[in-house]
């Protein structure tokens, strides 16, 4: 047995994402309940909706304090998002919630924190970077899709996160945040 390659008890999943204050997650949580009405599915639960920046998945639990580390030394800029347009992956039927334009700063973000990630060797999903929230899984397809008003979420950090399963389903745990600067 190669001893480079974790074991599935030794791994940990996790993933970098923008995480929601309570009343843009309400918001997001109510674009949910509508398209549920729309498109049936499985709703994501409030408390786990978020915005996935960079997902590392199966991760040596013994390099959670690296990936903290790495974490803090991301260049964070407080900015404002505006989640405006409500779309559908046909190839895994989720239904989301997502921005049209993706603000300077969270391209810088993202661009930081793959070269972080990268210079660390960790490894994670290098597909490009679509600002989406997951609203619901195993959804048929809206026909139209709905309109909603937009969301201003203020963005103030990111957070490195857990994905826990349990008897409940998959809970999120925030392992680290590292807090954005405020340009004036």
């Amino acid at each position: 047995m190669n001893a480079a390659v974790p074991q599935q008890r030794d791994t940990i999943r996790l993933f970098f994402a923008l995480w929601p204050d309570a009343q843009v997650r309400a918001r997001l949580d109510g674009w949910a309940a509508a398209l549920h009405a729309d498109c049936g599915g499985r709703r994501m639960r409030a408390e786990n909706l978020h915005l996935t920046l960079a997902f590392l998945g199966a991760t040596g639990a013994a390099r959670l304090e690296q990936l903290k580390h790495l974490a803090a030394q991301v260049s964070v800029t407080a900015f404002d998002l505006q989640i405006d347009q409500p779309g559908y992956w046909k190839h895994n039927r989720i239904a989301w919630a997502g921005a049209s334009v993706i603000p300077e700063p969270l391209a810088a973000l993202i661009a930081d924190l793959r070269d972080e990630l990268t210079a660390g060797g960790f490894r994670f999903d290098p597909k490009p970077f679509v600002p989406h929230v997951t609203l619901l899984r195993e959804a048929r397809e809206p026909q139209p899709l709905p309109q909603f008003p937009a969301i201003a979420w203020p963005v103030s950090g990111l957070a490195l996160v857990r994905s826990v399963p349990g008897g409940q389903g998959v809970r999120y745990v925030v392992e680290a945040a590292r807090p954005g600067r405020t340009v004036k």
